[in-house]
């Protein structure tokens, strides 16, 4: 029995409230389609095949022996390592799972060559940039990655950076087995008492945590997403991003790679930190301007440097690594025996699973929805994303973000609408932006509980026709500040909701104020005084740097009185342009929303 790539993925799902598995035992050569609801229209549909007496997998980078041999007793297993790129295309069409690491890439070329075979990747570690996810789903392939089992590895590695910079141990070193003796030119500095700021305050960053403060470290940190409780259990404060940086005598960066991190450490956030910080960086490579880390470090602003990670790996004729500040080791956070051994069978279990037809927590794709679904449902997918995108934007640095409710409104009935993947998308755009997670709808649930994030959902029933599956969606975030207080509403709540029109998403209220405009782009929201000429104002300084405005929208609640301009912009403005909007008069505070 066939299925089409594009409305089915090789995964089944049971119909349960509390579970996204169902394991599932064929005989060597059934291929087996299961539809968990076959009479419901708004559930996707899925998928089982089994091939041969054995699966198959291909195990393409060195992997620990546990997890080989875990591997072996539920499949054929090829270890071939360093594989061209060709070697890799010839071989995946005759295997059902593929395992690397970071060194091999898993491009669109693999999945194409595979077949429709190709039913798991795994990545043993945490990043999938090698994996193309976009053609993973389109063929109907899972992939799955080993997010834990480097979490403590990781963390001592930071520690080991941190003491060693502090006493300049790397150098030192090098200088004694150069023939020296320069016991005064490696006077180093003491931990105790010092303000240790961790910029990332997830599994590695929390374990960093609580070994500096076992090292006497007064410990700071900032990340939008982590309860304020869990932190304080630790004895450790959550503050905001210039807060900690203006604060830290020594700085430890624990966040992903995202486009809100990328280049976050630049000239201008050096500028505010404290002349002679210490930063270690075990996490992304790509969260420093590495430049502007030379300037730093030149200029005495940064003291000493400790970096295990950089943006090209590995980097070559690098001003940074060869700075006489700079501590540099090649990548190294996981590299422990019990890492490895960890990350092995974390995937290879993941792998099995997954094989045996169960939804692995740590799926980084999404399943294949049926095409009369998407179809449907495609604009207010994209208006969920978007919704959580701007609300969780709008949350004032320094607050955890617990509290989620979701308003649907519909003229439907409760059973005719499945908003599983509406809630999963809105749980991708509040937690993506500023998270290394990869959100679908196998595990929007799971990594949202994990974060403690609690998303609430309720219905209001519209008068009207069934026809179309929404009329709007609201999205509140509640016990947190705002960037924008007009976001806030009478009960003070962040509060966006948005409708689709002409197919296309569209903002319709934020806070108490009515607005409409596009979601295409980037946004700009003004508070103002209700008065001739802003329009022309703000449009003038757009104009004036060269920022195309695609749709501007004035909501009031009264004449004279307060408005909100929301500005569609398809351009980033400068920064020297939104100092221009802010300083206009009658502005009383405005923000600028990437979408």
């Amino acid at each position: 029995m066939a299925a089409s790539a594009s409305s089915a993925i090789n995964l089944s799902i049971k119909p349960s409230h509390t579970s996204l598995s169902w394991k599932t035992h064929l005989s060597s050569t059934s291929a087996l389609a299961v539809s968990p609801l076959s009479g419901h229209r708004h559930y996707p549909r899925f998928v089982i095949y089994a091939v041969g007496d054995k699966p198959t997998v291909l195990v393409a980078e060195k992997l620990g022996e546990a997890g080989v041999n875990l591997l072996k007793e539920f499949a054929d297993v090829d270890c071939s390592y360093n594989l061209t790129p060709e070697e890799l295309c010839n071989k995946i069409s005759l295997c059902d799972a593929l395992i690397v690491r970071s060194g091999t890439k898993v491009s669109r070329e693999v999945f194409e060559s595979s077949g429709g075979r190709l039913k798991v990747v795994g990545r043993a570690g945490v990043g999938i940039d090698n994996v193309d996810l976009a053609a993973a789903t389109e063929h109907g392939c899972l992939v799955v990655n080993a997010p834990t089992a480097n979490t403590v590895a990781a963390a001592e590695h930071g520690i080991s950076l941190l003491t060693a910079m502090a006493r300049n141990v790397a150098q030192a070193d090098a200088s004694v087995k150069a023939g020296k003796w320069l016991r005064n030119k490696y006077v180093g500095v003491s931990l105790v008492g010092k303000t240790l700021a961790v910029m990332g305050f997830g599994k590695v960053g929390s374990e960093v945590a609580r070994r500096a403060k076992g090292l006497g470290m007064h410990v700071i940190a900032h990340d939008p997403y982590a309860p304020a409780d869990r932190a304080r259990a630790i004895g450790v404060e959550l503050v905001s991003f210039d807060k900690a940086i203006a604060s830290a005598d020594f700085i430890s960066l624990h966040m992903p790679l995202t486009p809100a991190t990328n280049k976050v450490l630049n000239d201008e956030t050096f500028a505010k930190m404290k002349k002679g910080v210490r930063i270690v960086n075990v996490a992304r490579g790509g969260v420093i301007d590495e430049d502007a880390l030379v300037r730093a470090l030149d200029a005495g602003i940064v003291a000493q440097a400790a970096l295990d990670v950089f943006t090209v790996e590995p980097p070559k004729d690098s001003k940074l690594v060869q700075h006489e500040n700079v501590t540099a080791t090649p990548h190294l956070g996981a590299s422990t025996m019990e890492a490895q051994e960890g990350v092995a069978i974390e995937i290879a279990e993941a792998v099995v699973g997954a094989l045996n037809g169960e939804l692995a927590a740590t799926a980084v794709n999404a399943p294949m929805v049926p095409a009369e679904v998407l179809s449907e449902l495609k604009p207010f997918v994209a208006l969920a994303e978007k919704l959580g995108r701007l609300a969780v934007q709008l949350v004032a640095g320094g607050s955890g973000v617990k509290s989620v409710k979701v308003t649907y409104g519909s003229a439907r009935g409760p059973d005719d609408l499945d908003t599983r993947l509406l809630r999963a998308m809105i749980t991708k755009g509040l937690i993506e932006p500023i998270s290394s997670s990869f959100v679908n709808l196998v595990n929007a649930d799971f990594t949202a509980k994990q974060r403690g994030l609690r998303i609430a959902e309720q219905r209001s029933l519209l008068n009207g026709s069934p026809e179309s599956p929404l009329e709007f969606i609201q999205v509140q975030i509640s016990s947190v500040e705002s960037k924008f207080a007009s976001a806030l509403s009478d009960s003070g709540e962040i509060r966006v909701e948005g409708r689709v029109k002409d197919g296309i998403p569209h903002l319709t209220k934020v806070g108490s104020f009515e607005v409409d405009v596009s979601l295409e782009g980037s946004i700009i929201l003004c508070r103002q005084v209700d008065q001739p000429g802003m329009i022309g104002k703000v449009g003038s300084i757009l104009s004036e740097g060269n920022v195309n405005v695609s749709f501007m929208s004035v909501g009031r609640v009264a004449p004279r009185k307060h408005a909100v301009m929301a500005i569609g912009v398809d351009d980033q403005p400068s920064n020297e342009i939104l100092k221009r909007i802010g300083e206009i008069p009658a502005v009383e505070e405005f923000v600028y929303l990437k979408i």
